[in-house]
């Protein structure tokens, strides 16, 4: 066979292109990637809102027991009704009628949030002063920051039903910490967390 015979059945080969068989099946494939990667992202995506609301209520915290310490008066961690996010409450003078209201904290530094996805409140242990636990007894739940840096011991679990994060505040210190997992393994009500962490620290 001559060579210019060759090459144009070798062209023709090489022109060839793919059958719908061949089409079809890299189309499903792509597809079921795709789906499989879509999956995971929307998980982690519902992770990342439940770790971003933790840390928000943490941050806000801190934020609360640094101003009821620089302000003379107290912050108020307010839980929302609906179990829809969390706020912060504090009373001071109305410049037009001089009395002392409750108003809601809105600044550079603090703003109320609001849960996104399916974050919420799973468990709230709250210890009043007074010694009563008030996981259901009273209409407003909430963790008080007084001026002398102390706070009402406090072990909230924010999760989604599979992602949860725990956060602790300490009466005597009235500082918070974060901690993955759920809230039936923090106590706050006898062991400061923040000695505790130091020991852990000192032991490793």
């Amino acid at each position: 066979m001559p060579p210019s015979q060759k090459s144009k059945i070798i062209n023709r080969k090489s022109a060839r292109g793919f059958t719908l068989t061949e089409i079809l099946l890299v189309v499903a494939i792509i597809a079921m990637v795709g789906g499989l990667g879509s999956g995971y992202c929307v998980g982690t995506y519902k992770r990342l809102l439940v770790e971003k609301a933790a840390r928000q209520f943490l941050l806000m915290a801190r934020y609360a027991r640094i101003m009821a310490i620089e302000q003379h008066r107290p912050y108020e961690l307010m839980i929302d009704p609906n179990n829809q996010g969390f706020f912060l409450v504090t009373t001071q003078a109305n410049r037009e009628t001089g009395d002392t209201e409750r108003v809601i904290v809105r600044d550079f530094f603090c703003k109320p949030v609001r849960f996104e996805g399916e974050a919420r409140f799973e468990d709230v242990q709250m210890v009043q002063y007074g010694g009563d636990s008030s996981a259901d007894a009273e209409p407003e739940q909430k963790v008080v920051f007084l001026p002398n840096g102390s706070a009402e011991s406090a072990v909230l679990q924010i999760g989604d039903g599979k992602t949860h994060y725990a956060i602790a505040v300490v009466a005597a210190t009235g500082k918070a910490s974060l901690y993955p997992g759920l809230s039936q393994d923090i106590r706050t009500a006898s062991i400061d967390l923040d000695l505790q962490n130091e020991k852990q620290s000192t032991a490793r």
